[in-house]
């Protein structure tokens, strides 16, 4: 059936090792090169040049110096370091959810993770007015959603991966029809245009403490999907050779679902809606590196780094007012979720 056709079906292939480097070679001049970018262009001299300076290692004037300082630490560097965590995070739990459900249409938001995070995120600015509470119940309605969809789907049994996606889809919608309301009754001068702008998506508010609560909760969530990937390899190949080669099979299911749901909606609590990229980049990873899991997740977790690093770049230099970022992760996403819709399609004939 289609809903059963795994985008792992195919024999695991060993693939030559040299991905790995380049691609990390990628996403540091990724990171480097966006560094460089604003409205007050740098070189990666001056990158190199105020490094050497924070170490100690070349003497720099006191005034240069602040005002590197400003510019890369204070402003650049937190923006570019939250693009990558965010990028990487809703990449790794793309492809997570699309290596449990065995379908490579999937995305974060098939659970309603999205859509709770979004009414969690409106109910905060409409009666609160402290920012933190706002990232908290958009965390914890994305979590909630998706903890809705799977008690739905064991309301009539054991749930199976049909049943949790009509489950994810049931609360999603649920959770959209509620931030319509949200939406309908918010202030229309102050709250609603609050509400509409985090719903694009957007980095401009992060600042470097921020980044310090978001890293460990990405990196430990990305790291233990990662090394679930043979279980995902095995699971891969059907619930029974799973369970014969020793595999938990729902301790593994839910257990990756809650690490996926857990790191993009806290991804979502701090920078809105940002789309498609859970959804496209595990199949730029898959044409790189192989559908092996073990390796396919820390490759879908840098690319979603480096596509949104390029993406908010553009986001912030292409006009004279910054765009939200969200725009442009869509506008670059249609024509790759065309190459990767012609692709499913040539799997499924």
């Amino acid at each position: 059936m289609m809903s059963t056709l795994s985008c792992t079906d195919q024999p695991i292939r060993r693939e030559p090792l040299w991905q790995t480097p380049v691609i990390t070679l990628l996403l540091v001049i990724t990171i480097a090169t966006a560094l460089t970018i604003g409205r007050y262009p740098l070189t990666l001299g001056d990158i190199a040049e105020f490094c050497l300076a924070m170490l100690h290692l070349k003497p720099m004037e006191a005034a240069r110096f602040d005002l590197l300082y400003n510019l890369i630490i204070e402003i650049r560097l937190p923006r570019v370091l939250a693009a990558g965590l965010i990028g990487a995070a809703l990449s790794i739990s793309g492809g997570a959810y699309q290596a449990v459900f065995r379908n490579p249409l999937v995305s974060p938001g098939l659970m309603g993770v999205l859509a709770g995070a979004s009414f969690g995120a409106a109910l905060g600015m409409l009666v609160a007015s402290h920012w933190w509470l706002v990232q908290v119940l958009a965390f914890g309605f994305g979590l909630g959603a998706v903890l809705l969809g799977v008690v739905i789907a064991n309301l009539f049994g054991s749930a199976t991966m049909i049943t949790l996606i009509l489950g994810g889809m049931i609360s999603g919608a649920f959770f959209t029809a509620a931030l319509s309301i949200i939406k309908y009754t918010a202030d229309p001068y102050d709250q609603l245009p609050a509400i509409v702008y985090w719903l694009m998506g957007h980095l401009g508010g992060i600042e470097l403490k921020d980044i310090f609560v978001l890293a460990p909760f990405v990196l430990i969530g990305s790291i233990l999907l990662s090394l679930l990937g043979r279980g995902l390899d095995a699971l891969a190949m059907g619930e029974d050779e799973a369970r014969s080669l020793g595999v938990p099979v729902l301790p593994l299911r839910y257990g990756v679902i809650a690490l996926a749901t857990f790191i993009s909606s806290i991804s979502v609590s701090f920078a809105g809606m940002i789309g498609w990229i859970g959804l496209v980049m595990p199949h730029f990873a898959r044409v790189i590196v192989g559908p092996g899991n073990e390796r396919l997740l820390p490759a879908s977790a840098a690319l979603g780094a480096i596509f949104l690093i390029i993406a908010d770049g553009f986001a912030r230099n292409l006009w004279r007012a910054e765009i939200p970022v969200g725009i442009m992760t869509e506008l670059f996403g249609i024509p790759a979720f065309l190459v990767v819709v012609y692709r499913a399609r040539k799997g499924w004939a």
